[in-house]
């Protein structure tokens, strides 16, 4: 079953502890995949698209 919700970077940076400008951060510097959608100038992520993207982070190590 896939997670199809969008998540922005409040919902990112909860996920993975951190402050949004974090997030932010981490696009800007193309540390981030490129978002699944824009509406209104606003990238999100689908949920698995995060989740993969946590998993495949150097030093990951198991974080959730």
């Amino acid at each position: 079953m896939t997670d199809q919700r969008l998540w922005s970077y409040k919902e990112i940076a909860a996920h993975i502890k951190v402050q949004p400008d974090t997030v932010r951060s981490y696009r800007k510097h193309g540390l981030l995949p490129p978002p699944d959608h824009v509406e209104g100038g606003k990238p999100y992520w689908y949920a698995d698209t995060v989740r993969a993207w946590v998993a495949s982070r150097p030093g990951n190590r198991g974080r959730r």
